[in-house]
């Protein structure tokens, strides 16, 4: 088993090719990668050594921020980079930057679960058990890049740092860091997880066919922020319903993750107001129309929340968060506004 000097020193000896990959924000210098700092923001005041000896002082590979004092070797640069915790998370990642094959794996034990269906409402739940809390780590920087800064009551969505992607059956799984976020039923029973696959050196959604998708039972039940009581919002993707929770900070919602899904929703028995926060497509459309017809049915009020742009994120990120709030205060009922709007900048 690698030694995290060994895996360092094999780093070392291909110090740019790593730079490049996890610091694509900076360029080279003579004898050092330059950046802003390991977490990938453009700049200078971070430099790499990219030529020096395997180990010790002026060794390749070693890096220091002179804005900061932080200081470290390329396995440091990854756990930064990447937003990762555990060394294992680490050297995992090392070895696959490094198309080193991965150590044999541990004989299971009888106290280890049983293998479950993949896709299935179980493996969802795994998942989501297996991922950690998002603060700090490049979810929590994917939704500052979308412009969501309020993250309070987002419980439901975790960090993985290693979650599989595979584009089809017949291909070899790749591994990219994934948003995970739970789909709760109405009694908050998870059936079901949605992944958002990052890259790392982007902060954006991973380079791949499909960066997002869904597992488990998804028909009626949806990812939550806040108890459904009286009052309720409903959208289709994460970050449009965050988006909403900026200026919204105390209504219970839920994300549907699909125009499909959003119309056909469960609604709790002591639900008496809905707002549907509709994206502006034709889609978008049928899922809001649908989805009001359903609730007007069974006696629930509905009021129409829409964007002025494609989406509540796209209005958060281009027209700002005080535009965001005056264009829903008009929208939202008067006796809602003091209720759930937050009146802070």
């Amino acid at each position: 088993m690698q030694t995290a000097t060994d895996l360092a020193q094999r780093l070392g000896r291909q110090a740019e090719a790593v730079c490049r990959y996890y610091l694509s924000a900076g360029h080279r210098e003579g004898r050092y990668w330059l950046v802003g700092d390991a977490r990938n923001t453009p700049g200078r005041s971070l430099f790499v050594r990219l030529t020096g000896p395997e180990s010790g002082k002026g060794a390749a590979g070693k890096w220091t921020d002179a804005a900061t004092g932080e200081h470290g070797d390329l396995l440091d640069l990854i756990r930064e980079s990447c937003g990762l915790v555990d060394f294992k998370d680490i050297a995992d990642e090392a070895r696959a930057f490094l198309s080193m094959p991965p150590p044999e794996p541990e004989r299971q034990s009888r106290g280890q679960p049983a293998p479950v269906a993949t896709g299935s409402p179980e493996a969802a739940r795994r998942l989501f058990g297996m991922s950690k809390p998002i603060l700090g780590t490049i979810v929590e920087a994917y939704l500052r890049e979308r412009g969501i800064v309020h993250l309070q009551g987002t419980e439901s969505v975790r960090f993985h740092p290693r979650c599989y992607y595979r584009p089809d059956e017949h291909s070899p799984a790749a591994i990219w860091p994934a948003m995970i976020a739970a789909v709760t039923d109405l009694d908050g029973r998870i059936t079901g997880a949605h992944r958002t696959w990052l890259d790392p050196r982007s902060r954006d959604k991973a380079p791949i066919d499909t960066p997002r998708r869904a597992m488990g039972m998804l028909l009626g039940n949806a990812v939550r922020f806040g108890i459904g009581d009286d009052v309720m919002a409903a959208g289709e993707g994460i970050e449009t319903v965050l988006s909403l929770r900026s200026i919204l900070p105390d209504m219970p919602m839920l994300a549907a993750l699909s125009a499909a899904h959003l119309a056909a929703i469960l609604f709790p028995p002591t639900l008496r107001r809905l707002y549907v926060a509709r994206d502006n497509d034709p889609t978008g459309d049928w899922a809001c129309n649908t989805l009001i017809t359903r609730a007007r049915a069974v006696g629930i009020d509905t009021i129409v929340l829409s964007p002025q742009l494609c989406d509540f994120n796209d209005d958060l990120r281009n027209l700002g968060l005080e535009a965001l709030r005056a264009e829903s205060r008009m929208q939202v009922a008067p006796d809602d506004v003091g209720r759930f709007m937050s009146t802070a900048a």
